[in-house]
């Protein structure tokens, strides 16, 4: 069973913020390259959040 708390509640607002930094904030700064790097590296951590919540049990599944 999915972990509905961290995929909607962690995941998806990590890939939204992430690609918000990237695309919109990013052009307006002197810093470009840093803040599309740490856009990106939230939106990466993000999807890594949104998948690990697919496979999460509170129930170690033994087979």
């Amino acid at each position: 069973m999915a972990s509905k708390a961290i995929t909607v509640g962690v995941g998806i607002p990590m890939i939204v913020v992430g690609g918000l930094m990237a695309f919109l904030w990013a052009p307006t700064v002197e810093i470009q390259e840093t803040v599309e790097f740490v856009g990106s590296l939230i939106g990466i951590l993000g999807v890594a959040f949104f998948v690990a919540g697919l496979f999460y049990t509170r129930e170690p599944v033994l087979h």
